[in-house]
């Protein structure tokens, strides 16, 4: 593996940019920084800040719905611009459904079509055939699509309906009660208890906790299950406890408008007579989850569509798959096929009437009409007489099939998690054949790749390793036997640890640096711990915090409580307290945390804990087992185990008394006082001494290797899109086998060094040559190598143009007003033109594209949905983006197809997803088989379709030029209506919904087979109109050769059989045959059902033939069933038996010669496959057997690596939190001074998100 890095300064690798996404108050406040650029200096004055455009009364529903907050909706029509918090995501009710399914529906060309032709068919001198042929396709086509609409809507109504009636506690009239969620409203005081979600965007007021601390989990929105804490304002934690205070309440709150920014909120709260600044902390979003807090009071600020969540959910996008736009264009190629021969037929028929038609006196119809206008009636008869190119039973069959596919997906059990109780769930039904098409998977990280579960697995301690299994002894065991913590009643059963000898060692006590390594992680943290029912529960800042404190309780080092200066863990089941001097936090650019701690007896230590890439400019020369260290480091990288280096340091009192001195200076400084800390603590942070190394497992879900290696081998590309850091995203990279060590990984300034070069030569080429390069760029990686691409958001706005969208807005109007000039030479970092914005993002695309891999972290919902909408505008390829929490919402409603991971606490994703299901090893067997599967099915279902439907219409055609083109039909009225309703409909339906080249299994073993599929080569134009020659010549065969036996023909009983009666039963049951025994042919997957339909078409044929040829319904119904013993006339015959056996064999030969060259000569990979399929379903069964007798073994790559393995998601605030005592709770008092009071947390850099 090798590492690419410019040396240019860029945007901040750890903040996620929201850019693009400003409120209107920051594009005020940056359009007064850029008026003051672009003027010349001038002396400050004092600017009034924008006004903030929204304004919340607590407890005042009325003030909400003064006219000054009205907005017009239609006309005259005016309401609250406040949101209730209802949520609406179905399209019908009651009244609406009948009137607005139909326009729906009559917005598809082709029912639109059928219903003009319904209505030609009812006016007489043009009709040619009973209405009623039109009329019940139609019906049965608007119905069962109807129906369907309505299951669907309905879902969506029980879910809407679910969440709207959720409970909550409101105050109401002085006191709490309780409320549905769709009733709250803006201004409301809600109290919210513990394990409850959170209704609203709410204004945190008082909590049970000290200092009103909140803790809420946000796997709704991120997908994460550790704890995040809020804080309320301490005027409102002070005064707002108890219901009567609650109720007096009446502050004005006036803070930004709704928005989508997740790490943002700016307010202003106005309560007698004193203004409190408002930020993120003091916030809880809709969707979070109230934990480990009895209760809190909240006012509603946002509520319903204006909530963060709902505001990030982007747009209900109208998906359609690509099938189904080019069938759309086919029968836009048949309408126009249609009335090119219709015209023709009809030209036909003027010349016909005037040269034959007008001078025989026995075709006179008593009407005094022209040859013109019988052509223009004749051309209206043709219409109607071969409509049934465009069947409109083609649109249900196809509905019923995606209807049975997506039955399947949802009862395969081998998509079922039992653990969770989750099935796999189509919530759509008409994508299905798309899944077999994609090119690019965006996936998220949290919760969809990884489990979200950091487990200590290994560790090297004074320069030895331990963690493989191992017995007390210490002899290596291929395959041990977890550890047993029945001797320390303080350990977490659930903890797994597979070396009994490092466990045994710690208990002898004899290591020194072995206690001092647990001792460390039982201290240096800046985890809460809570003691309910004697358990102890600990409250960690991120998951790595959490696996490691845990691993320190299970081998005895057991953290127990903590004040704001003071620290108890027991050792080895000796309690001790430690005072804690100074926290000195982790962040992203420090990379580590130390904690300076005062002993028992009086010495002064620092622990410290990071990665190894800063640790080890730090230590000091003395520090043995640095070069053994680092060789376990490589080996733990090589396992994709995150690390972090332990060490310490011992502390003289006057070294300590010095550095203090500073410390409290840097803390107070006025100016850059972030940068102060970071100086005073690399004064302390220096000389450490190394104890070893932690490795923690970072759990992917099961299977996610696999998969992604599987899915690589169909060509299908995964990026990575998350809002994790870099370091993370990188080492799941690893992990997954996304990153390996021979490729060559490009950064985000890499990336925008070559996209600058590009657009500097582009520029300066003449336009004439720039327009030729424009499709015929060059690679911008050439040669053989791999490559990968690991972007933060911060760089994708910089290289995308997105970083300054609105300042460049601004500029626009100062220019037109002019108090800016336009720029003569545009600076390479800034685009001269739209054109050469797109051409940027062009670039961009084609290199990242060019990678095997690609991730993004750092990157905000808004962007995920940019990057996937870029690949899907420029590329033209079929997306799927898949996610489990609410910032995945965006990017699942922007991708072609949507998936949400459904295992976890956030169901956001799953709501707005179009498949579901808990793991993402399932994703191969959606994409694999399923999505095969339905695309072959659909492909297969409509060149038949298509086939068949000519070769029915086109008789008509031939039969024209021998009735004076006079709109006469060859077959009988009810023949025309059933033939695509009971004939031919069931065969080719079951092939739609059962046919399969291989096996589920082969499929999986060979996912090269998806590639017809991506490259849409079952499908197309080509296969259309292959379909229509081979209708057209069946039609020929089918009219020609009972043409022609009939002509001058005697039959046995000395009458001629060629009336036109007998004529259309002939053709009718050739066609009959053909087309059945043709879709036997094409079938690969025979079962009893496929043979039952073929046969039983043709016997519901034969028996409904006779049926309605009979003499009693005749009688009956006399001027509608006018074949009156047709039927049982000509088939008596033997004469026209044999021509139906003519007529179907000369039919059937030529495909049964073509699919037997292409089977030996040309044999497809599927061919070869199902050739061989017992074959390869031997090597399976054997495979599986050996999988079996097969040991577990740890998953290793191929080479040693030397990169950094350091991954830790902490983020800073709790040492804050801890340091200034908000989160202990205080204690009883006889009086309260001012010098008694908890000073005020101090504000903090949101990363809570």
């Amino acid at each position: 593996m090798s590492r690419r890095r410019a040396d240019s300064l860029g945007p901040d690798d750890e903040v996620m940019p929201y850019s693009d996404d400003e409120t209107d108050n920051e594009l005020g406040e940056s359009s007064e920084e850029e008026a003051e650029d672009t003027e010349a200096p001038h002396p400050p004055v004092e600017t009034r800040p924008s006004e903030m455009g929204w304004k919340v009364k607590a407890n005042d529903r009325a003030y909400h719905h003064l006219p000054e907050f009205q907005r017009k909706v239609f006309l005259c029509m005016k309401k609250s611009r406040y949101s209730g918090n209802a949520i609406k995501t179905y399209k019908y009710n009651v009244l609406t459904f009948i009137p607005l399914n139909l326009y729906e529906q009559f917005k598809r060309a082709a029912n639109l079509y059928f219903l003009a032709l319904l209505i030609l068919q009812i006016i007489p001198d043009i009709s040619t055939l009973p209405w009623y042929t039109t009329l019940v396709p139609l019906v049965v086509v608007l119905g069962i699509t109807a129906i369907k609409d309505l299951v669907d809507d309905l879902a969506r109504h029980r879910m809407d309906k679910e969440i709207n009636n959720r409970k909550c506690d409101v105050l109401l009239d002085g006191r709490f009660q309780e409320s549905k969620w769709m009733n709250i409203q803006v201004g409301d005081v809600v109290r919210i208890k513990k394990n409850d979600f959170i209704p609203a965007d709410i204004l945190l007021l008082s909590t049970s906790n000290p200092n009103s601390l909140c803790y809420v989990e946000t796997a709704e929105l991120d997908g994460e299950t550790n704890l995040k804490f809020k804080m309320g304002l301490r005027v409102t934690d002070e005064g707002l406890q108890e219901e009567r205070e609650l109720a007096e309440f009446n502050a004005l709150i006036e803070c930004e408008e709704p928005n989508n920014r997740l790490d943002k909120f700016v307010g202003t709260m106005l309560w007698n007579g004193d203004r409190y600044p408002l930020e993120l902390d003091n916030m809880l979003l809709r969707g979070c989850k109230i934990r480990n807090t009895e209760w809190c009071h909240a006012l509603v600020i946002f509520a319903g569509a204006d909530t963060k969540i709902m505001r990030n959910s982007g747009k209900t996008r109208f998906k359609r798959t690509r099938i189904d736009e080019l069938m759309n264009y086919m029968v836009y190629t048949i309408f126009g096929l249609l009335i090119m021969v219709a015209a023709g037929l009809a030209i036909g028929h003027s010349f016909w009437y005037e040269e034959i038609g007008a001078k025989a006196w026995y075709l006179y119809d008593g009407k005094d009409q022209n040859a013109a206008y019988r052509g223009f009636l004749s051309f209206w008869g043709y219409i109607i007489v071969l409509n049934t190119m465009v069947p409109i039973s083609l649109y249900v069959s196809v509905e019923v099939i995606r209807l049975g596919q997506s039955k399947f997906i949802n009862w395969d059990l081998q998509m079922y998690f039992p653990e969770k109780d989750t099935p796999a769930k189509a919530r759509t039904t008409t994508l299905n054949e798309q899944l077999g098409q994609i090119k690019y998977i965006f996936s998220d990280k949290t919760g969809t790749l990884t489990q979200n579960i950091m487990q200590f697995k290994k560790c090297t301690i004074a320069g030895r390793k331990y963690g493989d299994p191992t017995t007390a002894e210490g002899v290596s065991l291929d395959r041990g036997k977890p550890v047993d913590w029945s001797w320390n009643h303080h350990a977490d059963k659930k903890f797994q640890f597979m070396d009994n000898y490092l466990v045994a060692h710690v208990r002898s006590q004899k290591d020194k640096d072995a206690l001092e390594f647990f001792k460390l992680l039982s201290l240096c943290h800046t985890v809460m711990v809570d003691n309910k029912d004697g358990e102890l529960v600990y409250q960690a800042a991120s998951p790595d915090e959490g696996a490691l404190v845990t691993a320190a309780r299970n081998f005895g080092f057991v953290f127990l409580s903590r004040t704001q200066d003071t620290i108890t863990i027991t050792e080895m089941g000796d309690e001790k307290t430690y005072e804690m001097l100074a926290l000195l936090d982790f962040n992203s650019d420090r990379k580590r945390m130390s904690i300076i701690l005062k002993f028992p007896d009086g010495r002064i230590r620092l622990y410290c804990k990071g990665a190894d890439t800063v640790i080890y400019e730090r230590l000091s020369p003395n520090s043995r087992h640095k070069d053994t260290t680092q060789e376990t480091l490589d080996v733990f990288a090589n396992e994709t185990l995150r690390t972090l280096c332990l060490c310490y340091k011992d502390i003289s009192a006057s070294e300590y008394e010095t550095w203090s001195r500073l410390h409290k200076e840097a803390q107070v400084a006025m100016y850059d006082r972030d940068a102060a800390l970071d100086r005073v603590y690399e004064q302390i942070e220096s000389n450490l001494m190394l104890i070893g190394a932690t490795a923690i497992e970072d759990k992917l879900q099961d299977g996610v290797p696999e998969t992604i290696a599987k899915l690589a081998k169909a060509d299908i590309k995964i990026w990575v899109l998350t809002g994790d850091k870099k370091e993370t995203a990188e080492n799941i990279g690893y992990s997954c086998s996304l990153l390996t060590d021979d490729m060559e990984i490009h950064y985000g300034e890499d990336v925008n060094e070559k996209l600058r070069i590009r657009q500097t030569r582009r520029r300066n080429e003449p336009p004439s040559t720039s327009r030729r390069n424009k499709k015929l760029s060059e690679p911008f990686f050439p040669g053989s190598g791999k490559n990968a691409l690991v972007i933060t958001g911060g760089w994708l706005n910089e290289i995308l143009y997105e970083k300054k969208k609105k300042r460049r807005r601004l500029r626009l109007r100062l220019r037109r007003l002019g108090k800016q000039p336009a720029p003569s030479n545009p600076q390479d970092g800034q685009p001269m033109d739209d054109l050469e914005k797109e051409m940027r993002q062009v670039d961009f695309v084609d290199m990242a594209c060019e990678c095997e891999s690609v991730i993004c972290c750092r990157v905000t919902p808004k962007q995920k949905a940019n990057v996937v909408s870029l690949v899907k505008k420029y590329k033209k390829a079929v997306t799927l983006s898949i996610g489990d929490g609410a910032n995945d919402v965006n990017m699942i409603k922007t991708a072609d197809i949507g998936v949400g991971i459904s295992g976890q606490e956030g169901m956001q994703a799953v709501m707005s997803s179009d498949y579901a299901f808990a793991q993402f090893r399932y994703l191969q067997r959606l994409l694999l088989v399923h999505g095969r599967w339905s695309y072959i099915r659909m492909c297969k279902f409509l060149r038949f379709f298509f086939f068949k439907n000519f070769a029915f219409t086109l008789v008509h055609f031939w039969y024209s030029f021998f009735s004076g083109y006079s709109s006469q039909i060859a077959y009988e009225d009810w023949f025309i209506t059933l033939y695509n309703l009971a004939y031919s409909s069931m065969p080719v339906l079951l092939v739609g919904l059962l046919d399969q080249d291989v096996n589920d299994r082969l499929s999986l073993k060979f996912p090269k087979l998806y590639v017809p599929g991506q490259l849409g080569t079952l499908f197309n134009y080509k296969n259309f109109f292959i379909s229509l020659f081979h209708g057209i010549f069946v039609s020929l065969i089918i009219f020609f050769i009972p043409y022609g036996a009939f002509l001058q023909t005697m039959g046995q009983d000395g009458e001629a059989p060629s009336d036109y009666q007998s004529l259309a039963v002939v053709t009718a049951s050739s066609l009959i045959f053909t087309v059945n025994l043709q879709i036997s042919l094409d079938t690969s997957y025979w079962t009893f059902v496929n043979c039952f339909a073929v046969l039983g078409s043709i016997a519901i044929y034969f028996g409904m033939m006779f049926d309605i040829h009979s003499a009693g319904i005749h009688v009956i119904f006399p001027t509608v069933f006018t074949f009156t013993g047709a039927a049982s006339n000509a088939l008596r015959q033997p004469y026209l038996w044999l021509t139906v056996l003519l007529t179907v064999g000369i039919s059937l030969l030529p495909v049964i010669c073509i699919q037997f060259l292409y089977k030996t000569i040309w044999p497809s990979e599927g061919d070869e496959i199902q050739r061989n399929r017992k074959k390869y379903e031997m090597e399976l069964d054997e495979e599986e057997k050996k999988k079996k007798k097969k040991e577990p073994t740890a998953f290793q790559r191929g080479r040693r690596s030397r990169r950094s393995a350091y991954a830790f998601s902490h983020s800073r605030g709790y040492a804050d939190l801890i340091s200034s005592g908000q989160s202990i709770r205080r204690r009883q008092t006889t009086h309260h001074g001012p010098q008694d009071r908890i000073r005020e947390l101090p504000r903090r850099e949101a990363e809570n998100i």
